[in-house]
């Protein structure tokens, strides 16, 4: 685990989202945004009477992760052909989708085969990744941004003084500033609940345990086998993301079991820490300073 500074810091915590049995439900949405207070979305097309935004692509109804959505499920629907059976992947959980009358992941809508037997549904709930190397921490001027005991990254609202300067800096564009407020806003991994010894809301209210919260190694073991079982089951395009801890980033506090290429996720195929050439880059200011320096005195004291 990397050091937060506590001096009996425990094992570092995280989620594991496994798409394969994510059934776009929305429940971890709703429940990030009761328990943390999260308003509506407040861009173009929002309808006030539903409290939420209209965006008119498939059944995604908030479209990113931003400073009021901390939770965002997508709904990729690809077309495949009609001729290919598109892969079922192996359900686990206390509830499968076909248990709560949604459709699987790969499979048609039901009473509708005929006309969607060329379309699969991938769904995922995205969510701030509490990097190792978080380039957020490292720009922020106030200290608004710090690392906890279990090793996750939240903002202190009553230190942010909306500079701005952490929302560049994240390599999977997390954190937005608040429209009306300034501030930034992202996951706190419901930090305020972790201490009660409770799990994140979203973690909670997902009914088919898409979303699980535990100690990162743990969870990093579970992701493995769960990799493997639906490799054995024929799913050979499932993978894991951002649980490599030599990626760019140092590994994430939030990883993915993914069924298709990162990209088509909205995902970075090989984030990097937008602050790793800062030291290089310092050191080469500071270089071009002092022969900046010692060039002046030289002209100065041949004047003399």
């Amino acid at each position: 685990m990397t050091s937060t500074g506590y001096s009996s810091p425990q094992a570092r915590m995280g989620f594991f989202t496994d798409t394969s049995v994510c059934i776009g439900c929305k429940a971890c949405e709703v429940a990030c945004k009761e328990w943390n207070a999260v308003p509506a979305g407040d861009g173009p097309g929002t309808d006030a009477a539903a409290g939420m935004d209209l965006l008119g692509m498939s059944y995604d109804n908030t479209g990113g992760l931003d400073a009021n959505t901390w939770r965002h499920v997508a709904f990729i629907e690809q077309h495949v052909p009609a001729a290919a059976e598109p892969s079922a992947p192996v359900q686990a959980g206390p509830a499968t989708a076909e248990d709560l009358g949604m459709p699987t992941v790969g499979a048609p809508r039901q009473g509708d085969a005929q006309e969607n037997a060329g379309v699969r549904w991938l769904m995922s709930s995205d969510v701030c990744k509490h990097c190792t190397h978080a380039a957020c921490l490292d720009v922020c001027p106030t200290g608004a941004l710090f690392r906890t005991e279990f090793d996750t990254v939240v903002v202190q609202e009553d230190i942010c003084n909306g500079c701005g300067y952490c929302v560049p800096a994240c390599p999977y564009g997390v954190i937005g500033k608040r429209e009306g407020d300034g501030r930034a806003f992202k996951c706190t991994l419901c930090y305020d609940r972790l201490g009660s010894g409770l799990q994140p809301a979203c973690a909670t209210a997902c009914p088919t345990e898409s979303i699980q919260y535990g100690e990162l190694d743990e969870l990093r073991a579970r992701a493995e086998a769960r990799r493997r079982e639906l490799h054995d089951a024929g799913v050979t395009e499932a993978r894991l993301y951002g649980e490599d801890p030599d990626d760019g980033v140092g590994g994430d506090g939030a990883f993915f079991l993914l069924l298709d290429e990162p990209e088509v996720y909205g995902l970075p195929p090989d984030p990097v820490v937008t602050t790793r050439d800062l030291p290089a880059m310092w050191r080469m200011a500071a270089l071009s300073a002092a022969g900046v320096v010692a060039a002046l005195v030289g002209s100065l004291l041949g004047r003399r």
